[in-house]
C-alpha cells in the first residue's frame, strides 16, 4: 500500500490534544486497512504531520473522522525512505512533541568543468570525493542529514536554519583552508539554503522549498552562501553575518524573492 503524509492546521491544538487524537487514530486504524506510523506536531506553527500507510487518501480522511473529527487539510503520497531522510525518523519517538520544520540547503561546485578539463578525469575525482568528505564531514558536525547527492551538489535538511547557516560556514571555511594548504586548482561551492514544512501547497515532500532553495542555490555566485528571507528571519540572534543582496526573479517563482548573503569570512 503507498504511504502518505498528511497537513492539519491546528490553530488551538495542545501537546496533549495531539497525543490525544493520535492515539485516537491508533484505536481504530485496523478498521480502515490504515497503520499510523507517527506524527509530527509544531505548537510554534500550529501545524500536525501524520505519516501513515493506507488504501487512498480519502480513506485516511474517513479514519481521522470516525477517530476524532479533525481532517487533514492536504494529503501527499511519500516514499518513506525519503521522509527518514528528510525528517530523520519514521516511527514514533519519545517524547512526542517535534517539529517537521527544517532548514534545506543545496550545494554546488561551481567550477568543477574546469577542474576535469585542467586535472584530467582521475585527479578531478580524487578531488571530488575531497569536497565530498569537506561537506560530509560539516553536516555530522552541525546535525545536517544527506538526503540525496547527485554528481557535485548535496541536498540536506537541518533541524534549525540557525545549524544550517552554521555548517554553510563551515562548509566553505573548510573549503578555503583546504584551497589555500594544497595550492593548485581550488574547490569553489555555491550553497544555497531554505526553510519550510514537508506539506505545503504542493505534491511533493518539501516541494516548495526544495524548489526555491534549488534556485537560490543556481543564483549564487562561487564562495558564496544565499539564503532565504525565512532562514535569515530565523537566525536574529544568532553571531551570523548577514548582507543585502536583494530581490531577484526566481524561474518558477511569480513573485520576487528578498534574499541574503552570509558574510563567512
Amino acid at each position: 500500500m503507498p504511504t502518505y503524509m498528511d497537513r492539519h492546521d491546528a490553530a488551538s491544538m495542545t501537546p496533549e490534544d495531539a497525543v490525544a487524537t493520535h492515539a485516537a487514530d491508533l484505536a481504530i486504524q485496523e478498521q480502515y486497512s490504515v497503520e499510523c506510523f507517527t506524527y509530527w506536531f509544531d505548537e510554534q506553527r500550529q501545524s500536525v504531520f501524520c505519516l501513515m500507510e493506507a488504501p487512498a487518501p480519502e480513506v485516511v480522511q474517513e479514519m481521522h473522522r470516525a477517530a476524532h473529527g479533525e481532517l487533514a487539510n492536504q494529503i501527499i503520497e511519500v516514499d518513506r525512505a525519503a521522509v527518514a531522510a528528510f525528517l530523520g525518523r519514521t516511527s514514533d519517538p519519545a517524547p512526542m512533541r517535534d517539529s517537521a520544520f527544517r532548514a534545506i540547503m543545496f550545494t554546488d561546485m561551481a567550477n568543477s568543468t574546469e577542474i576535469t578539463n585542467r586535472l584530467g578525469d582521475a585527479a578531478a575525482l580524487e578531488l571530488l570525493h575531497k569536497h565530498h568528505d569537506i561537506i560530509r564531514q560539516a553536516l555530522g558536525v552541525h546535525g545536517g542529514r544527506e538526503v540525496d547527492r547527485a554528481g557535485d551538489g548535496f541536498l540536506a535538511s537541518f533541524p534549525s536554519a540557525s545549524d544550517a547557516v552554521a555548517c554553510a560556514v563551515s562548509i566553505q571555511r573548510n573549503l578555503r583552508a583546504f584551497n589555500d594548504a594544497e595550492g593548485a586548482i581550488p574547490i569553489r561551492v555555491r550553497i544555497g539554503l531554505g526553510a519550510g514544512e514537508p506539506v505545503d501547497d504542493g505534491d511533493s515532500l518539501f516541494g516548495s522549498t526544495i524548489n526555491l532553495t534549488s534556485r537560490i542555490c543556481d543564483r549564487a555566485e562561487a564562495e558564496q552562501i544565499l539564503v532565504a528571507p525565512v532562514v535569515r528571519d530565523l537566525c536574529t540572534g544568532k553571531p551570523f553575518s548577514f548582507v543585502e543582496y536583494g530581490e531577484v526573479e526566481l524561474r518558477g517563482f511569480t513573485e520576487p524573492v528578498h534574499l541574503h548573503v552570509v558574510d563567512w569570512r
